[in-house]
């Protein structure tokens, strides 16, 4: 029997926002049907997802697309409204205003001491514009003294980033090329390598990073990565030890056994975390991933039970309630 699943990647569209991201989830509306009205709904609707999917707890954050520091503060809000009313099955995981540095840590702080939020979730550049930059380390900062996770998620290309994703095809497969068929697993993977060239994990050495997707393609790079890290800097704390101490990763939206093969052979099982993706996900294809692991021979079950909720229970300090029969 699957046991209790907690998931850290299910988003939620804000009515501080209103339309003003409608332009960039165009696709995915028409692709997904009824993906809007899941978006905006923190309710009886996602809870009942969530029960065709056997998720216990659903950590919330909001979808990608760059907001105000008014917007963050009002999604928050709604987000913490949410919470109160289904404590047992929502937890939040704060947006923030990355376009304006020093509103981040801020935010941050009154979202988790005043509010319960167990992290954030961000997006992984603004504009072009990514975090290694020393006017973000009061927001690192922060967050290790806060003791939470980061969680780096992908977001659409900026308009100088979209020129490499177009060519002689469709715009449709321009789109998808710079969006969930390649780019934003490429530019996450980017953003957490400059991060750690930077030195950010030495200033930071306790800061808790989460990647979605199997780890945004760093895994299957990852011995790589460590041999030509030594070039990048005179980092005290190396890639790997970066890797297995300050990095966890998310199954999120990934239903093939294939990849986790190559991560146990080289990340911790204490670092792996299931994740949805929700609603751009189905939980009930999550669900089958993970009786399809139970099945494997894989893991042990202890293992499994590490993946499904173990590991989130004590990175975010969240309690999985348990399902009956």
């Amino acid at each position: 029997m699957v046991p209790p699943l907690i998931t850290l990647e299910e988003h939620f569209f804000s009515s501080a926002v209103g339309h003003s991201l409608d332009d960039k989830y165009g696709e995915q509306f028409k692709a997904i049907p009824g993906l809007e009205d899941q978006l905006r709904d923190l309710g009886d609707l996602r809870l009942s997802y969530m029960d065709k999917g056997k998720v216990s707890l659903q950590v919330i954050s909001h979808g990608p697309g760059t907001m105000t520091v008014d917007q963050c503060h009002a999604a928050n809000d709604q987000l913490v409204a949410a919470v109160k009313k289904n404590p047992e099955r929502f937890a939040g995981f704060a947006v923030l205003p990355m376009s304006v540095p020093e509103a981040c840590g801020p935010e941050l702080e009154r979202t988790v001491k005043d509010h319960g939020f167990v992290g954030a979730l961000i997006d992984c550049h603004v504009n072009g514009k990514y975090y290694e930059g020393s006017e973000y380390d009061d927001f690192w900062m922060t967050a290790e003294r806060l003791d939470v996770p980061i969680y780096i998620h992908p977001s659409w290309p900026s308009d100088d980033m979209s020129p490499r994703y177009q060519g002689e095809f469709t715009a449709g497969a321009a789109k998808s090329l710079g969006a969930s068929g390649w780019g934003w697993h490429n530019e996450v993977a980017l953003h957490t390598l400059r991060l750690y060239a930077s030195g950010l994990f030495d200033k930071c050495p306790k800061l808790k990073i989460i990647l979605g997707h199997f780890g945004e393609m760093i895994p299957f790079m990852l011995d790589r990565i460590t041999k030509l890290s030594v070039r990048w800097g005179d980092q005290k704390r190396k890639w790997k030890q970066v890797w297995d101490e300050n990095i966890w990763i998310t199954t999120s939206g990934v239903w093939s056994l294939d990849p986790l093969r190559c991560i146990l052979g080289n990340t911790k099982i204490e670092r792996i975390l299931y994740s949805v993706d929700y609603p751009f996900e189905r939980n009930e294809n999550g669900l089958v991933w993970m009786e399809e692991l139970e099945l494997s021979g894989l893991v042990t079950r202890e293992q499994l039970e590490m993946i499904a909720y173990k590991n989130s229970e004590k990175l975010l300090g969240v309690k999985a309630p348990r399902r009956e029969g």
